[in-house]
């Protein structure tokens, strides 16, 4: 769920999504997800933001949505042949998930680095 009130109180105060982001110690990508609410915001990041904005957190904040992550349809009949009847749901909390998008980022630049150097070892 976008958060538009803070959207809005960003843009109205005159400031970018970088400038909110170097107060929170985070970079423009994670603060423009947090924004648009594909990452939550946490408690203490909510404050620190209204802070910068000077306003009351009351004036920004907007409730989390929860997020159905997977959904899995899998049973089994008498004859042990999948049955499309069971509903199984898995929420994965959002820190897991952006924790692993971060790793992911850093392995794939790793990935591109090594991918340079061993290319530069072929050029010899």
């Amino acid at each position: 769920m976008q958060k538009e009130k803070l959207r809005n109180v960003r843009k109205r105060k005159g400031f970018t999504q970088q400038q909110v982001a170097e107060y929170i110690a985070t970079d423009v990508s994670n603060y423009s997800r947090k924004e648009s609410g594909d990452v939550k915001i946490f408690n203490d990041e909510w404050e620190k933001i209204a802070r910068f904005l000077e306003v009351p957190v009351e004036e920004i904040f907007e409730e989390e949505e929860a997020k159905q992550i997977n959904h899995f349809e899998n049973n089994t009949n008498s004859n042990n042949i999948g049955n499309v009847s069971g509903n199984y749901y898995c929420n994965v909390p959002e820190f897991l998930l952006e924790s692993q998008r971060e790793l992911i980022e850093m392995l794939k630049k790793e990935n591109q680095r090594l991918q340079e150097e061993l290319n530069a070892l072929k050029k010899k």
